[in-house]
């Protein structure tokens, strides 16, 4: 592993080589509390931008066991840091200037469903925390603009990490609130089984989405309310007693006129089978994860 002023004296030398030059950059270098490390870098400005990640020590990022430990939790957890990542990298991209590319700062853009995604990872026995993403290393043409490329590493990734990857810069109560919610869904998903049901549908959902397009929740849309005969309860670790329909196993028969809903909610229980995050309105749909 190189340290930063390697790096910097890296960039120094080969500014305004040509692009092949970045390849010089390929490695490890400590920033102190993370290490950077440039996986693979573009061949050239127009091309598909360079792999970055970020590595953080469990006992620097320090967030609670508590928080990490369930693989439930854990997931939640790094999708929840995924997004505030990616945020952080949406305001700094593309202030570094150049050409095709050049000064592109970003992450997979996650959509409703809680994922388990390579792109930010946690080690459950340490806390040690991996964030992989792009950047597009900055020309001028087809020239190395190493300048706007330090603007990058020494700037504004290191904002970034220290706004949105560190424990005590986060919202405690948030993230809290995240990793509940999964456990509250796991425990849902889990008890499905010996309730004799493969899908649960919770009372107040918001299951319409706000276009066809869209996997956002409509806004003022009607809620969900469960038929008497097929409302059941559960006990939840966080958010206590839930109440809605659940779908018993073998065959039940959803009837109804023309947008009455009920390939919404087919749709939903289609989905049912990821986690959803607060405020998309399905969070309490949960199908069997064996659901096809």
């Amino acid at each position: 592993m190189q340290s930063q002023t390697e790096l910097r004296n890296i960039l120094d030398r080969i500014d305004h080589r040509g692009y092949p030059a970045y390849k010089d950059t390929r490695g490890s270098y400590d920033f102190k509390t993370y290490v950077l490390s440039i996986d693979h870098v573009q061949g050239d400005p127009f091309a598909a931008p360079s792999k970055v990640s970020v590595h953080i020590k469990g006992s620097v990022a320090r967030f609670p066991e508590t928080l990490y430990q369930l693989k439930c939790r854990r997931i939640a957890l790094c999708d929840y840091l995924l997004r505030q990542f990616g945020r952080e990298l949406e305001r700094v991209s593309f202030k570094a200037k150049g050409s095709g590319k050049s000064g592109l700062l970003s992450v997979s853009r996650p959509g409703q469903e809680i994922l388990e995604r390579t792109a930010c990872q946690m080690n459950p026995a340490n806390g040690d925390l991996v964030l992989r993403f792009e950047v597009g290393f900055p020309a001028n043409g087809r020239t190395v603009n190493a300048r706007e490329l330090a603007k990058i590493f020494f700037d504004f990734l290191p904002d970034c990490v220290s706004h949105s990857l560190m424990y005590a810069a986060v919202d405690a109560k948030a993230v809290a609130r995240v990793t509940d919610l999964a456990e509250d869904q796991q425990y849902i998903r889990d008890h499905l089984d010996g309730q004799g049901l493969v899908a649960f549908v919770a009372d107040g959902s918001v299951l319409p989405r706000e276009s066809g397009v869209s996997g956002r929740p409509m806004k003022q849309a009607v809620k969900f309310a469960s038929p008497e005969s097929l409302r059941v309860s559960f006990a939840l670790p966080h958010h206590g007693t839930i109440t809605g329909m659940g779908i018993r196993k073998g065959i039940t028969l959803i009837v109804g006129g023309g947008y009455h809903g009920k390939s919404t909610l087919l749709k939903a229980l289609e989905l049912g089978v990821y986690s959803h995050i607060s405020g998309d309105g399905r969070e309490y749909v949960i199908t069997d994860e064996s659901a096809v």
